[in-house]
């Protein structure tokens, strides 16, 4: 490991944790939920949708985000439970990093779990409609495609949180260069 580097095994498996996030996130924007007006023999109208695929790639991406930013809060002991930050500005970037990343980490859960709850919620209720003219509701298109957005987002301020991060820690393990004071403090004899 390299000084101020951080540990590449946790940089590659955040890399990697994202990533999948990400491709389960475009995954799901494909295989939305969709539905067609069919009618009954009783000549009741309702919505077919097609395959629930949508659902567990959102929840996957979730996960795999959520575990990414376990991983990496768990080795940084969220910046708050551990050895001190050496004050600076890599301690600055940290911080303004840190907060960077929960930020977007947040809105790509939420765009992941909301978008597999609505799709989930078309495919599993259908109702008889006595409406003339309707649409079968689905998931509106780019709620996948902007968690993945902010998957990737939350991915690249988490490698740069981490870095600055063990800079800021090797550097205070060091010792910061501080200055003496030219008072001596010592007892009189």
């Amino acid at each position: 490991m390299g000084e101020g580097r951080g540990s590449t095994l946790v940089h590659i498996l955040v890399v990697a944790l994202s990533l999948v996030a990400f491709g389960f996130a475009i995954a799901a924007e494909r295989r939305r939920s969709t539905g067609t007006i069919v009618k009954d023999e009783k000549n009741f109208t309702y919505c077919v949708y097609n395959s629930d695929v949508a659902t567990g790639y959102g929840v996957g991406s979730f996960l795999f985000l959520l575990s990414s930013e376990s991983l990496l809060m768990g080795v940084t002991k969220c910046m708050c439970f551990g050895r001190p930050l050496a004050p600076g500005s890599n301690r600055a970037w940290s911080i303004i990093y840190f907060v960077s990343s929960w930020a977007t980490f947040l809105v790509a859960e939420a765009c992941a779990i909301a978008g597999a709850a609505k799709n989930a919620y078309h495919t599993k209720y259908r109702g008889v409609i006595y409406a003339q003219n309707f649409s079968c509701e689905a998931l509106r298109k780019g709620v996948f495609i902007a968690g993945a957005v902010f998957v990737v987002a939350t991915m690249i301020l988490n490698v740069y949180y981490y870095m600055y991060f063990t800079k800021a820690t090797s550097q205070a393990a060091r010792g910061t260069k501080r200055t003496n004071s030219t008072v001596g403090m010592t007892d009189y004899p």
